[in-house]
């Protein structure tokens, strides 16, 4: 993560990002105007009530769905206008994802999990491929597993090897979609320390994207949505502060 290029500005910019689905005569505003940014080596959490927005902006920032305006800059490139062809390499070169279902696949080890997108980026050689996913098992401690798999694996251990195959190609940002959704509370700490030690000793610059308030003032930054709009914004445990809770709409009160 270290060597990554200098980025000039935000990583991630998204300006004025709106999403609507349309059936039949039936309108739904998924987003109403996002302006957000996030910077490098910022660790930032987007929570909020059930159908806050969440879920679609997380898709649109990952390129796997199209905003039906505004604008989304990724690594200082216009993301929103990139072809279908393109997206896939951008992706792979750009954005680390960890999702809340592991997606590891069965019958490949753990260090064959790890190494599936730079097999895919190409033109790496294999003794350069082994000597990054071993690199990279060792620094989310979980080396002595790399020959197992997934089956093998606690929930924790599973979603220690995603974060390792989302950093090993050392993108711009890594994306967690609710990385702790499918863990025990014992596991998800773990997983959140491990977060937190990747972006203060590493640099990791994370977006994450969570339900759960507990675990997302253990961010550096705050990101409260709410019917599709940024409603609030700080640093850790000031969110809920600069908005009483009177204040807030009714479906982000539930939701602290």
């Amino acid at each position: 993560m270290t060597n990554a290029p200098v980025i000039e500005g935000p990583v991630i910019e998204v300006r004025d990002l709106t999403k609507i689905y349309r059936t039949d005569q039936v309108e739904t505003h998924a987003l109403a105007g996002v302006d957000l940014a996030v910077g490098r080596g910022e660790y930032v959490a987007v929570t909020g009530p059930s159908g806050c927005g969440k879920s679609t902006l997380m898709a649109i920032l990952g390129l796997l769905d199209d905003p039906t305006g505004g604008s989304y800059r990724l690594a200082g490139q216009d993301a929103a206008g990139l072809r279908e062809r393109d997206r896939a390499a951008f992706r792979n070169r750009h954005i680390g994802f960890v999702f809340q279902a592991f997606n590891l696949i069965g019958d490949l080890t753990v260090a064959e999990n790890v190494a599936l997108p730079l097999i895919y980026r190409g033109g790496i050689a294999k003794a350069e491929r082994e000597a990054r996913v071993a690199a990279m098992l060792s620094d989310i401690g979980i080396v002595h597993r790399a020959n197992h798999y997934p089956a093998q694996l606690s929930g924790g251990q599973q979603q220690r090897v995603a974060i390792a195959r989302a950093l090993v190609t050392e993108p711009d940002i890594i994306l967690a979609d609710e990385p702790t959704g499918n863990l025990d509370s014992r596991s998800g700490e773990s997983v959140m320390e491990l977060l937190e030690e990747l972006n203060t000793k590493k640099g990791a610059t994370i977006l994450m994207v969570t339900h759960d308030l507990h675990y997302a003032r253990r961010a550096r930054r705050i990101v409260l949505l709410s019917d599709g709009q940024v409603v609030d914004e700080g640093f850790g445990e000031t969110v809920v502060t600069l908005h009483p809770e009177d204040d807030l709409p009714e479906n982000a009160r539930n939701a602290l």
